[in-house]
């Protein structure tokens, strides 16, 4: 199967950031499945707290019906990152997949942060909708989004309903007044604990984030450089693509979806899972 990461920047304005996106869609020629970055219509407004933003929310039917068309043109499974409004005062950090016109499927995000930079509590009400794989034409895509590539938790419920693929929309980059030190530990992190989902679970992984400075409106912060290096990674964690940090562009890779099976043979993890030890993992913490 072969995938298309987009990964870009925010180009001041929803319709000027969507045509670059369809400019690198239509650069993929030959994708069955495109998978976009978290929020990737507008800019990641929740580097402060401010009511007007919730306006970004207003048009999400709208946003569902043109993405759902793009889909349909292009004849590709689209996994996208939309800002809903379930109702007024509700709002979600929803993914929406897409397959060849028809809704396949949505997941709205988890794990919601709540730190400098990232007041997304403000925003977002954690989903409801649980960790279930969403089936496609290509396959069952266990999608998760940003803050939840961090709790190995999600990941292993999607490997166990059965998700083919693991696939992370994300939003995440550096502050510049942080050392390069720092930097270099915060990025290996995010690659890492991603890498291990794969590996544990036996599943390839495609993870796509965005790229370019970004500075809040309101001052509060001195911005976010976001770090780029969208990956692919096999059953085992190996890299099958991987890009820059100041990249805007899409690559395609080949995904091998009968390796799953292979590599569980040799690392039986599944197998040896001591399901009858894991109560704790239901506490907030075992004390």
């Amino acid at each position: 199967m072969k995938a298309a990461l987009i990964q870009q920047k925010y180009h001041g304005s929803k319709e000027a950031t969507i045509k670059k996106t369809l400019e690198l869609i239509d650069k993929s020629q030959g994708a069955e499945l495109v998978i976009l970055q978290e929020l990737h219509q507008g800019p990641y407004f929740c580097q402060s707290e401010d009511t007007r933003y919730f306006d970004l929310a207003k048009d999400f039917e709208l946003d569902i019906d043109f993405w759902r068309k793009i889909s349909k043109e292009r004849q590709i499974v689209l996994v996208t990152s939309l800002f809903e409004q379930r109702a007024p005062g509700l709002y979600h950090n929803t993914a929406v997949v897409f397959d060849k016109g028809t809704i396949a499927g949505k997941y709205r995000k988890m794990h919601i942060p709540d730190d400098p930079g990232f007041y997304e509590k403000f925003y977002f009400t954690p989903g409801d909708l649980g960790f279930e794989p969403i089936d496609t034409s290509v396959g069952r895509l266990g999608v998760l989004v940003c803050w939840d590539q961090w709790f190995p938790e999600a990941a292993r419920i999607m490997a166990l309903r059965g998700a083919q693929i693991l696939i992370y929309p994300t939003a995440i980059g550096w502050f510049d007044e942080d050392s390069d030190e720092e930097k270099t530990r915060q990025l290996d992190a995010w690659i890492t604990i991603q890498r291990s989902h794969a590996i544990a679970n036996g599943l390839p992984l495609l993870s796509v984030n965005r790229v370019g400075f970004e500075k809040d409106e309101s001052g509060c912060l001195n911005g976010i450089r976001f770090w780029g290096n969208s990956f692919a990674c096999g059953p085992q964690g190996e890299f099958l693509v991987r890009l820059g940090s100041d990249e805007e562009r899409a690559i395609i890779v080949d995904i091998d979806m009968e390796r799953t099976k292979e590599v569980r043979d040799i690392w039986p993890f599944f197998r040896d899972r001591r399901v009858e030890a894991y109560e704790c993992l239901l506490k907030r913490y075992c004390d």
